[in-house]
């Protein structure tokens, strides 16, 4: 019996990107009010590196990055109205990832480690255990903070709206619930598989992981936080897999909240116009798979 298909997404400026198992599909609402509705063939294979648990992990993480920049690129021409959309591609799609990433490791990674190696350590008489706890909930709360802070942008708040809406039309569907924005609209903007939950996730293991190295030089230290991303990437990957899984299990439940809570700073509550689009995108990765 063939393995039942999870479609998934992400919030684009002003509309949603929802990925199937062959195709995805952008949808955004343009200036005039209509909706534009492009798909495309995706590589999503079982072969290879994807059937290595936690290997396939990175494998994921990078392709979803990869296409979500794309996504997001089209998704501003159109809503700019622009008629000859530029097409993101080869070093610029990749130096955009390598500026992403180096951004996520300065800010999340290396800059918790910082501050508590020069204003806490000096207190804590080498205790390796304490010391990555301690950056560990330093690292939670900037991320916090980062997110409260993108909120108070208006065009942020847009984005969240359609993220919303995206986790809403996802909800309804695997409830087969039909797809119309009054009935999508009834369901939560939180869901299990939602990336924050992922990144949360992914804060939390990081703290377990940076406690097996052994070396206190700062150096090296330093070096472990980036060097080691897409070991915990990997885990953090194979834990979201399966939570999904189990999402009914009561002990899931309860490891689902954290993530689940923190999505309240990633989500807001979109309207029907918002949740038209991401049914739409949904629609169109689906029509898409069935015709591929």
């Amino acid at each position: 019996m063939a393995k039942e298909f999870h479609y998934g997404g992400q919030a684009v400026i002003e509309g949603v990107m929802m990925r199937g198992q062959r195709n995805m599909a952008v949808a955004v609402r343009g200036p005039n009010g209509q909706v534009h509705l492009s798909t495309k063939p995706i590589s999503n294979s079982q072969t290879g590196i994807r059937r290595i648990p936690f290997a396939r992990g990175v494998v994921v993480l990078i392709e979803s990055m990869v296409l979500g920049i794309g996504a997001l690129f089209e998704s501003v021409n159109i809503s700019l109205g622009e008629e000859e959309q530029q097409k993101i591609s080869g070093p610029l799609l990749w130096g955009t990832l390598a500026v992403s990433f180096a951004f996520s490791a300065a800010i999340f990674f290396v800059g918790p480690l910082l501050i508590t190696d020069r204003l806490i350590d000096p207190y804590l008489n080498d205790s390796t255990l304490i010391s990555n706890l301690l950056e560990g909930i330093i690292r939670v709360a900037i991320f916090i903070v980062y997110l409260a802070g993108v909120n108070l942008i208006p065009d942020i708040r847009t984005v969240f709206a359609y993220h919303g809406a995206e986790h809403k039309t996802i909800n309804a569907y695997e409830h087969h619930v039909p797809m119309e924005p009054d009935q999508v609209s009834k369901f939560s903007t939180a869901h299990v598989r939602c990336g924050t939950s992922f990144l949360f996730a992914v804060m939390i293991i990081a703290i377990v992981v940076f406690s097996l190295v052994p070396s206190s030089n700062i150096w090296v230290r330093i070096a472990s936080r980036i060097v080691l991303l897409p070991v915990i990437a990997g885990v953090g990957y194979e834990f979201t897999r399966f939570s999904a899984r189990f999402a009914e299990n009561r002990i899931m439940r309860v490891l689902f909240l954290p993530g689940l809570a923190l999505q309240k700073l990633t989500t807001r509550k979109p309207n029907n116009g918002q949740i038209e689009v991401a049914i739409s995108a949904l629609k169109g990765a689906i029509e898409a798979d069935s015709s591929g």
